[in-house]
């Protein structure tokens, strides 16, 4: 169990960066660690108090660098350990922890494990991966994950003449998490990382990890023991660290992945992205209550960590049909911004039309529930798409910095960059950058500061108690927080129509609330009811009930 003196990821607010597409350092067109420990500053006056790294160890890059080919190396396209390690340095002077990615349900094929295995049916290594010689067993409902591209689990080796697993691609073959000598190769990767200085890991894949491969020499007699087996070593070398979990699952079956707070202490709140967007197209807060609702209580040092996307698709397969349709109605009418008919490949600002009272008021609910808020790079200035890009790379657009050449992410020449900026629309470098909204003080980007600044300031986010509100109209969402007689209350206006409504205090009776966004007092014993504007948002604190 977590010292509760130690849960610092309670109360983080985390920033997720692709290294390769934030800030090109050595002019050779892609994103590095020399160009992003530049970037700290940023950062750092943002407020985000934690980074989460995607992979970069060395790969081939077949699919964004989660096909590791060596788990003890930085990809030379991003820089050296060195620079890492420079970078790691310089993010803890700005007070800024840093968690990487943990890729370890499968590996690249070109990965010295897996050659080895399928040259030798005799080495240590064969064990490492899953394989067959007879025709692979097939369960009912298997299916990959990139289903219409990758149509079976199994691929025959030529060389090992026998077939391997793998639940993505067919060059990530899948390891043995059955092994214990696989077991402890994964302790040796946190071992290393976590002497350099990480403060954890954003283990990806969860699930699939400990999943029946229908084999009996591939399937964990106890798989969550895997889970506590990598916490406990975690906590025993560096105490207060943390495991975020990609564990994409209906809820009531993502809670067995907290345990008693001794296996992931933080996971990625998939469901309520998609129900605080299914909400936000029918402009009705029911819903987002109902997805609040099915979350189940985390145990003490444990958390939820909520966000509007993250940079894969947005997985829309888990919710009801009904909900899935409305939002891609709404925010995905086309055929190019879906991605497998379960998911959304778009960013946030054009979800949302480039509505700022929109996209301010989607980010304000993220930044005032309950659980660490994450938002990926780019977002808080309000980044656009390239739905010419494929797959995920739609949304891994290169950061934009300036109206300099190429929006400031490098000084390379176009040609070269690994990925094109956003160049025309609304959302081009031009019309959107950090150096112009860092010089307008109503700009998007100093919104999001204040978000951050606030929620930092008000320990009852993380500390209060939740309670029970509701409003008198269905399109306003309506939440709040208590401890020792203090209530913070947060009020949002999800429709296009201006809304007065009252609030039902459940019992309680706070007489005068202040705006914590604005320094506005409201009087709500002479005044009942709230006046909200069209797409507004209230972060409203009673202290000591009013009085």
């Amino acid at each position: 169990m977590p010292n509760r003196s130690s849960t610092w990821y309670e109360e983080a607010v985390i920033y997720s960066i692709d290294v390769e597409k934030f800030a090109d350092g050595n002019g050779d067109g892609i994103g590095d660690f020399v160009g992003l420990t530049e970037k700290l500053t940023y950062l750092s006056e943002l407020g985000i108090t934690c980074i989460w790294l995607l992979p970069f160890y060395r790969s081939p890059d077949r699919d964004n660098g989660y096909d590791v080919s060596d788990f003890y190396s930085i990809n030379p396209k991003v820089g050296t350990l060195d620079d890492f390690l420079k970078f790691l340095h310089s993010a803890g002077e700005h007070g800024i922890r840093v968690i990487i990615d943990l890729v370890v349900n499968h590996t690249s094929d070109q990965h010295p494990w897996f050659q080895a295995a399928r040259r030798d049916d005799q080495t240590r290594y064969r064990d490492y991966y899953i394989w067959t010689s007879d025709p692979p067993p097939v369960a009912a409902g298997a299916k990959s994950i990139f289903p219409g591209e990758v149509d079976s689990l199994w691929t025959y080796d030529e060389v090992a003449r026998a077939y391997y697993f793998h639940h993505f691609y067919d060059f990530q073959p899948e390891l043995n998490a059955a092994n214990p000598d696989v077991r402890e190769e994964v302790l040796r990767i946190v071992d290393y990382w976590i002497a350099f200085g990480v403060s954890g890991f954003r283990l990806d894949a969860a699930p699939l990890i400990i999943a029946n491969k229908g084999l009996e020499h591939a399937n964990p007699r106890d798989p969550h023991g895997i889970l506590r087996q990598i916490g406990a070593y975690l906590q025993s070398r560096r105490p207060g660290g943390v495991i975020l979990g990609e564990v994409n699952l209906p809820p009531e079956d993502s809670d067995a992945f907290f345990g008693e707070g001794d296996q992931l202490q933080l996971l990625l709140n998939f469901m309520l992205a998609c129900y605080v967007f299914a909400g936000l197209a029918k402009e009705n807060a029911d819903i987002i209550n109902q997805g609040l609702s099915l979350l189940p209580e985390p145990p003490p040092g444990c958390g939820w960590v909520n966000f509007l996307r993250n940079l894969d698709e947005l997985d829309f397969s888990r919710v009801p049909p009904d909900l899935k349709q409305a939002v891609f109605e709404v925010f995905a009418p086309k055929e190019d911004m879906q991605v497998f008919g379960r998911g959304v490949r778009r960013r946030v600002a054009p979800m949302l039309n480039g509505d700022r009272r929109r996209i301010e008021l989607a980010l304000s609910i993220v930044f005032s529930l309950r659980g660490p808020p994450m938002i990926v790079y780019g977002d808080e200035i309000g980044i656009g798409e390239d739905l010419s890009q494929p797959g995920r790379n739609s949304v891994r657009v290169p950061m934009q910095w300036s109206t300099e050449k190429n929006g400031g992410f490098s000084s390379a020449n176009a040609g070269k960059l690994c990925q094109q900026v956003i160049t025309e629309g609304p959302f081009s470098f031009e019309r959107v950058n950090v150096a112009d909204q860092q010089k307008d003080a109503d700009s998007l980007l100093n919104r999001v500061k204040r978000f951050i600044r606030m929620r930092r300031m008000q320990p009852i986010f993380t500390k209060g108690r939740p309670v029970r509100l509701s409003a008198g109209d269905p399109a306003v969402l309506v939440h709040g927080f208590e401890d020792a007689g203090d209530l913070l209350l947060l009020v949002h206006n999800l429709s296009g129509r201006k809304i007065e409504t009252e609030i039902d205090f459940g019992g309680m009776q706070p007489k005068r609330f202040r705006d914590l966004l604005n320094e506005v007092e409201h009087d709500i014993a002479k005044k009942p009811r709230l006046e909200l504007e069209p797409y507004a948002y209230r972060w409203l604190i009673s202290q000591g009930n009013g009085s």
